[in-house]
C-alpha cells in the first residue's frame, strides 16, 4: 500500500505554470547586498531572490560614475575607480548637501563565536535588523525545500536544486574575484582628507588613513572573470533559466510555495539591504558620520574648506574656483598653494 505524503498538498486551481518566471525578474537586491558585504556568504545559496543570476554584474550598480576627488591635504586630484564605493557614496549623498564618511580598518573577532560568525556572514554589519532580516530570508529558502521533500514534489526540489547549485557557484567565484588587488604603494600612518563630487551636486568628504582610503578607492573590487569563472558564471546564468522553463513541472502547492519564497525573500532582503548603514570591503569598513550639512551655494563649501585646510589648489583643480579668485586668495591669506 503507498503511502500518503505527510503533507497535505491540494490547492485550488489557479494557473501559475509561469510561476518560475519570478526568478528571472531584474531585480538588483542580491546585487546591492553584494557590494554591501564586500564579498559573498556561503548561507546565500538558500537566498532565492530574483535576479540572483544578476550577482556578477554588481560592478555595475555605480551606473559607469567615477566622481572626481581632490586630496585636501595634499592638492592631489584624481577620480574615485573602485565601483562600490562610488554606489555607496550615491547611497548615502544628498543633492546640496556635504556628507561626512570614516573609513577604518575592520575589527577582528577574537572569539570562536565571532570567528564563526564571521565566517559564515563575511561583511555583515553588526546591528540587529540586518542579520535578523538575511537569517530569515535564509531560513524562508531552507524551510521551502524541506517542505517540498516532505511533500514528494521532486520536481520543486530540482528546481531548488538548481538555484542552490547556481548561487553556490556564484560564491565561489565573487569570494576568488573579491581579494584586494593593487592600491597604491604605502603610506605609513599618514591621514587623509579627500572631497568627493558625486554626480547631481552631492558632495562627500572622507577620512581616514591613506592606505585605507586608497584601498577603497583605488584599483579593483572584484577582478575581471578568467575564462574559466566566465564559463561557470554562464552555467551559473543558464541554471536559473532552465529552472524557469521547468516550472510547469512542479506541482500546485509546489508552485505557491515556490512564488512566495521569491516575493517574501526579495523582500526580506530588500529590508536588510536598506537597513545596513555602513560598506565591508577588502578588510575596511566605510561608516557615515553625522548628518548631512546643507550648503546654499557650492562656493559657501569650497570657501570653507579652503580655510579650513589651508589651501585651494584641489579646488582650482577640480574647476570648483578659478584661477582669478584663487590668486586673490592666495594673496589675501598667504597660505594657500595654487598650480
Amino acid at each position: 500500500m503507498a503511502l500518503e505524503p505527510p503533507v497535505n498538498t491540494k490547492v485550488e486551481s489557479v494557473g501559475l505554470d509561469a510561476a518560475g518566471l519570478v526568478a528571472l525578474a531584474d531585480i538588483g537586491t542580491v546585487q546591492e547586498r553584494t557590494v554591501l558585504t564586500g564579498t559573498s556568504s556561503i548561507l546565500d545559496i538558500f537566498v532565492f531572490v530574483p535576479g540572483l543570476h544578476l550577482q556578477q554584474k554588481a560592478p555595475g550598480l555605480n551606473s559607469g560614475e567615477h566622481p572626481a576627488c581632490g586630496a585636501l591635504t595634499t592638492g592631489y586630484v584624481f577620480r574615485v575607480e573602485n565601483p562600490a564605493t562610488v554606489f555607496y557614496l550615491q547611497r548615502i549623498g544628498r543633492t546640496g548637501r556635504l556628507t561626512n564618511v570614516t573609513v577604518e580598518i575592520a575589527k577582528e573577532s577574537t572569539t570562536w563565536y565571532g570567528s564563526l560568525f564571521s565566517a559564515l556572514l563575511p561583511g555583515q554589519e553588526m546591528s540587529l535588523l540586518p542579520i535578523v532580516s538575511y537569517l530569515m530570508a535564509v531560513s524562508w529558502g531552507f524551510g521551502v525545500v524541506v517542505m517540498l521533500t516532505l511533500s514528494g514534489d521532486w520536481w520543486g526540489v530540482t528546481m531548488c536544486g538548481g538555484l542552490m547549485t547556481a548561487r553556490l557557484i556564484n560564491f565561489i567565484i565573487i569570494q576568488r574575484r573579491s581579494v584586494l588587488g593593487w592600491c597604491g604603494a604605502d603610506e605609513g600612518e599618514t591621514r587623509g582628507d579627500l572631497l568627493i563630487l558625486l554626480s547631481q551636486d552631492r558632495w562627500v568628504r572622507m577620512k581616514g588613513y591613506v592606505n585605507d582610503l586608497k584601498a577603497v578607492t583605488s584599483g579593483q573590487w572584484l577582478r575581471r572573470e578568467t575564462k574559466l569563472e566566465s564559463w561557470f558564471t554562464a552555467v551559473a546564468t543558464m541554471l536559473v533559466y532552465l529552472v524557469a522553463a521547468l516550472a510547469g513541472n512542479v506541482e500546485q502547492f509546489g508552485k505557491i510555495l515556490l512564488l512566495c519564497l521569491f516575493i517574501g525573500s526579495a523582500g526580506l532582503l530588500a529590508l536588510a539591504n536598506s537597513m545596513t548603514k555602513q560598506l565591508h570591503m577588502h578588510g575596511r569598513v566605510l561608516t557615515k558620520v553625522g548628518k548631512s550639512v546643507e550648503y546654499v551655494r557650492r562656493r559657501d563649501l569650497v570657501d570653507e574648506l579652503i580655510n579650513e585646510t589651508g589651501r585651494d589648489d584641489w579646488a582650482l583643480q577640480m574647476g570648483m574656483i578659478t584661477l582669478d579668485s584663487a590668486d586673490s586668495k592666495s594673496s589675501r591669506r598667504g597660505s594657500a598653494v595654487t598650480t
